[in-house]
This record gives structure tokens, C-alpha cells and sequence, in this order.
């Protein structure tokens, strides 16, 4: 039988499992969604077991209908999930509610009152978490306030991910690359963070212990290797973040360059062997392994903005999915001018990230006349997407020089998302349509089983089949409409936090 490994990606909108092969070629994969819940303002939800039964079902199917027909031999399980999702467990393992994503911002208040305590840059310093809503530091902050009989009973605070490995093997453990995006792990020490534990409340037992993104102890329950139809004694290794997988299957490990990831949210990343140092506290530097560390910054406002303006100014008159609708908008966005005829979008829909770090940020159209139609408000709303990513960009850039980018996630299969940040940002773009994710678990699984002897060999398997160049006539306008783009945000600061009253209200 021929070897295979297997990558099971546990995201924002759904699980996917990819099959690779043992030189790193993407055999097969199948994916099937699950939905995020808002049931108040500045929420988001995930049921854990719907998560967790999605993915029993993914790689069950995967198993079935490649695998064994193909007649190939897994040599290794490997996980990644999405960073900041917290889930309290009871003293049984199970789950006191929903999982709170990345995407919820209940914790402001708590944000203000760490700000206020005097302790956030020391708490910045050691994390490298930013001081944000998204971090799991604020929402068991939040729920120890707000939700005490749920904090009382609980026995643990655990990602997503987390509650898939526990389910699967019966331990709790939290990779060094998932810890490190929590607010409550310090990078340096790796350790769990004093003072940050103080200010949530609890202990370090109330969180998992912690293991390098490499580690392989672990093993899969005897009735789902039965299930599955493998070994019990079948490598599982731990894996890292979605965010730092995707960056390693970028392929960028030390060349001037920096990955844009654009999928449900985004997020602009580099890889170096030590934290960004920023008194502004704007970038997030996050474990990649026990060499290097991801830094940048993350948007909240990217294919969820994109799923959102089809859902409401789509037709799905004749059946159509999200994705056919989303795809024709983009056709008619094609034929629409830069600048939309005088349109300009603020995505932040879902509050933001960086650079503004501002959770009660919200989406703004200005500009809006009697002759706008669907197809500029659809272009308009594609250039502030990317006008905001280039924001993040344009923050890193004045640490780190970089001549191209890698873009990969959902977006890039979409040529006019690839050619339109090409001429904001005036570089290069090289699309990778590989799966991202996928292809950073496959390069670390195979170092871990000696295929590379390090993971620097590793990246120089990642080959860029397109490059997109340029449109040097484009890149001046739309440095003007960044400079709008960047004013009025900054000028309608003010107003967030006046609307953000009547919200809360």
C-alpha cells in the first residue's frame, strides 16, 4: 500500500481533512460547513458538538470514499484550528455552552478595564496578543463577570481544537502556536502568563497543558481508529495554528516576503526568529515552532464581508449558491472603474482589528448617489476589503521590507480580488490556490516524520505557478483612495464610540 498522510483543518466556517502524499503533493480533500451563531449584538457562537461531529463525519467520508479505495496507508494524523475560540468544560468534559469565536466582542469592557489597570503593555509584552476582545484572555475575563454559575462550574477553558483533540484522545492539550494567540501564554517563558491569569481569574489548571506544535504522545481512542479504519498506534501530531500553517505553507520562511491569507476574516503575516517589538502594541506574534515566531495583523472583515453582500444583493432567483452568486457580483465589479464612481466602503462589519484595534468600528459606505448600483457598491465593497488588508500591510512594511506577496486562502481563486491587490499594493502577487493550511500541516508532518530534515528544507517544496504584476497606471489612484480610505476612518473613530451607545442601548 502507498503512505499517505492526512491534515484536518478545523476553521472559522467549516472542517476540511486534505490527503497528502508523502512528497507533499495534495492527493484529495472534502470539506462540509457548520454555522456561526449571533444571538446579541457583538457575539459569535459555534455549537462544540456540531463542530466536533462534522469532523467525525469529514474524515469518515474522506477515509471511504479516497483512501481505501485507493488502497493507501496513513502514516499520520495532523490538526490546526482557528486561534482565540474559548469553550468552558465541566469537571466531565463537557461543554458549559457555546464556543465564543474570534469573531465575538462581548469583551470590551474587559479591554477598557485591563487599559485602565496599567498592566496592558506589560501583558502585550510577554503575549504578544494584542489587547482586544478576540483574545481568549478577555471572553474568560468576560464570562468570570458577566456568567459566573457557568465560570463556577467550570474545570477548563479550551479552544475548538482543543475540544476535538480531547474528544479524540481523551487529553487536553493546546499546541504552543494555539497557546501563544490566547493573551494568557507567555512567549518568551513558555509558560502560561501570570499577571494574565490574574487578571482573568483563574489558574493555570484551568487551561490545558501545553506541547510544541510537533509533539506526537498522543493516541486515538480505540472506537474511532475503529471507526476510521486505522491503527491505534497511527501518528497524531498536535499541529499549530490555522493562522501560522497557513503562513508556513506560504512557503516564505526567510525571503523578503509577506503572505495575505484572505478567507473568512485575514489576515497579513511575516516569519522571523524573534517577536516584533512595538510600543503601539499592533502586531500579534504568534509561535510558529520552538524556531520561529508569526507576526503581523488580522482583519475581522474579509469573506464574511464578501458572504454578506451576496446574501443581501444577490439573486438566487434560479437556486443559486452563495459562491455562483458572489462570483457573478464579481463579474459585474469587473466592469465598474476604480473608485466605483466616487464610492468608498469601510468594511468593518464585524468591528476590526488591525491596525485600528477598535471593536465598535463599523462598515460605512460614503459616497452614495442616485445612480450607484449593484455592481458599484459591489466594487466598492471588493476595494475596501483589500484597501483595509493594505492597511495592515503598510504597518508591517515599517518593520519589514518585503519585494512580493503570497496570497493564498479562499481568495485566491478569484483572479479580480488577485489582480485588484496587486495594484494596491504595486507588487507582485503570487497566488497559491493550494490550500494554504493544508500545506503547512503537510510540510510540518512530514519534518516531524524525517521526510525534511527541517522545516526551511521544507518550504522549498511550495512552488507558485502565477504571478500577477502590477498595474503601475492603477497604483497612484489608488494610493489617493487609501489616503481617503485611512482619513475617514480616523475621523469617524468618534462617531464608532457615540453609535456604539445606542447598540449597546
Amino acid at each position: 500500500m502507498t503512505a499517505c498522510i492526512i491534515c484536518i483543518d478545523i476553521n472559522t466556517s467549516a472542517v476540511k481533512a486534505h490527503v497528502y502524499s508523502m512528497e507533499g503533493i495534495a492527493l484529495y480533500s472534502q470539506k462540509a460547513s457548520y454555522p456561526t451563531f449571533h444571538p446579541q449584538p457583538d457575539w459569535s457562537e459555534q455549537d462544540p458538538e456540531q463542530v466536533f461531529v462534522t469532523t467525525l463525519f469529514v474524515v469518515k467520508n474522506l477515509l471511504n470514499t479516497f483512501v481505501i479505495p485507493q488502497q493507501y496507508a496513513v502514516q499520520a494524523f495532523c490538526f490546526t484550528g482557528s486561534m482565540h475560540s474559548v469553550l468552558p468544560i465541566d469537571a466531565h468534559g463537557v461543554p458549559l455552552g457555546k464556543a465564543i469565536i474570534w469573531a465575538d466582542n462581548r469583551g470590551t469592557a474587559q479591554v477598557k478595564a485591563l487599559q485602565a489597570s496599567g498592566k496592558a503593555a506589560e501583558v502585550y509584552r510577554a503575549t504578544g496578543t494584542p489587547i482586544h476582545p478576540m483574545s481568549p484572555l478577555m471572553k474568560i475575563a468576560w464570562l468570570k463577570q458577566f456568567q459566573p454559575t457557568i465560570a463556577a462550574k467550570t474545570d477548563k477553558y479550551i479552544s475548538l481544537k482543543e475540544y476535538i483533540i480531547f474528544q479524540l484522545t481523551g487529553q487536553y492539550l493546546v499546541d504552543e502556536s494555539i497557546a501563544s494567540s490566547t493573551g494568557l501564554f507567555n512567549s518568551y517563558t513558555r509558560s502560561w502568563e501570570t499577571e494574565a491569569l490574574a487578571f482573568a481569574g483563574i489558574k493555570a489548571h484551568h487551561l490545558s497543558e501545553v506541547a510544541s506544535v510537533m509533539y506526537d504522545g498522543l493516541k486515538l481512542k480505540k472506537e474511532y481508529a475503529f471507526s476510521w479504519g486505522v491503527s491505534e498506534n497511527t501518528t497524531l501530531i498536535l499541529g499549530g495554528s490555522d493562522g501560522c500553517m497557513a503562513t508556513l505553507g506560504a512557503g516564505i520562511l526567510g525571503k523578503k516576503q509577506v503572505t495575505v491569507t484572505i478567507g473568512a476574516s485575514a489576515a497579513v503575516r511575516i516569519v522571523g526568529q524573534k517577536p516584533i517589538e512595538d510600543p503601539q502594541a499592533r502586531f500579534f506574534n504568534y509561535i510558529l515552532n520552538e524556531e520561529y515566531y508569526v507576526s503581523g495583523g488580522p482583519s475581522n472583515n474579509a469573506g464574511v464581508v464578501f458572504d454578506w453582500f451576496a446574501r443581501q444583493m444577490g439573486d438566487f432567483s434560479q437556486g443559486e449558491s452563495v459562491e455562483e452568486v458572489l462570483e457573478e457580483l464579481f463579474r459585474k465589479a469587473r466592469e465598474i472603474s476604480i473608485g466605483a464612481d466616487g464610492l468608498l466602503f469601510l468594511p468593518y462589519l464585524l468591528g476590526e482589528r488591525a491596525p485600528i484595534w477598535n471593536a465598535n468600528a463599523r462598515g460605512v459606505y460614503l459616497g452614495l448617489h442616485i445612480n450607484h448600483q449593484t455592481a458599484h457598491l459591489m466594487r466598492a465593497t471588493l476595494e475596501g476589503v483589500l484597501l483595509e488588508i493594505y492597511s495592515i500591510a503598510q504597518m508591517l512594511h515599517q518593520v519589514h521590507t518585503f519585494d512580493s506577496v503570497v496570497l493564498n486562502g479562499s481568495a485566491s481563486t478569484h483572479p479580480i480580488i488577485t489582480q485588484t491587490l496587486a495594484d494596491i499594493f504595486g507588487k507582485t502577487i503570487h497566488p497559491n490556490t493550494d490550500d494554504g493550511v493544508g500545506t503547512g500541516m503537510a510540510l510540518l508532518t512530514l519534518t516531524k516524520l524525517g521526510v525534511f530534515n527541517t522545516l526551511s528544507q521544507a518550504v522549498n517544496a511550495v512552488r507558485y505557478e502565477q504571478a500577477y504584476q502590477p498595474n503601475l497606471a492603477h497604483y497612484p489612484q489608488y494610493q489617493q483612495l487609501f489616503t481617503l480610505f485611512e482619513q475617514l476612518t480616523q475621523n469617524l473613530l468618534p462617531a464608532f464610540e457615540q453609535l456604539a451607545t445606542f447598540r449597546q442601548a
